[in-house]
């Protein structure tokens, strides 16, 4: 046997990922017994394990300070944006303003590109729809466009700076 074959390493390729699904399954379920705690604890290990050959190389969070601050913003504005959705969706005259507008990147980390494209299709009311990587572009669907430049802004000052801050 060699070595790398009885590293931590080898068998658990993301810890902090496998503690993660461990604790989802346990909050999928809404029921903890020891039988659940070894399944998502099976699938914490199984998982990563399986797939850690199709991921990139392992995220670098330099200032983990603004990441708990991007976290605390991002779960506000899926709070707001929920209860602004509603509103629009369920007053008798939505008079929404669908609309696509493209994003101009100013971040050339893929990872952290990634996390900007999922938070703008976490957030209600918008969709994160395409990378373009030549144009380092994200075209981004808004169920409610009235400004597009004060879209950008806001997606620029409120979520890719701190990306920036946090990854560089």
């Amino acid at each position: 046997m060699t070595s790398s074959f009885r590293s931590r390493q080898y068998w658990l390729p993301r810890p902090l990922f496998s503690l993660f699904l461990a604790l989802l399954w346990l909050a999928m379920v809404n029921d903890f017994s020891v039988a659940h705690a070894l399944m998502g604890l099976a699938l914490g290990v199984a998982i990563p394990f399986m797939t850690h050959a199709f991921w990139p190389e392992e995220a670098k969070i330099k200032r983990p300070l603004p990441l708990l601050r991007y976290l605390l913003v991002l779960l506000a504005d899926i709070l707001r944006s929920n209860l602004v959705v509603a509103m629009r969706i369920l007053r008798p005259a939505r008079h929404l303003r669908p609309g696509f507008f493209v994003y101009p990147l100013t971040l050339d980390d893929e990872f952290a590109i990634t996390i900007l494209a999922s938070t703008i299709s976490l957030t209600p009311g918008t969709v994160s729809l395409h990378y373009d990587a030549e144009a380092n572009t994200l075209l981004v669907h808004a169920l409610h466009l009235e400004d597009e430049e004060e879209a950008i802004a806001t997606i620029r000052e409120r979520y890719e700076q701190p990306l920036e801050e946090i990854f560089r």
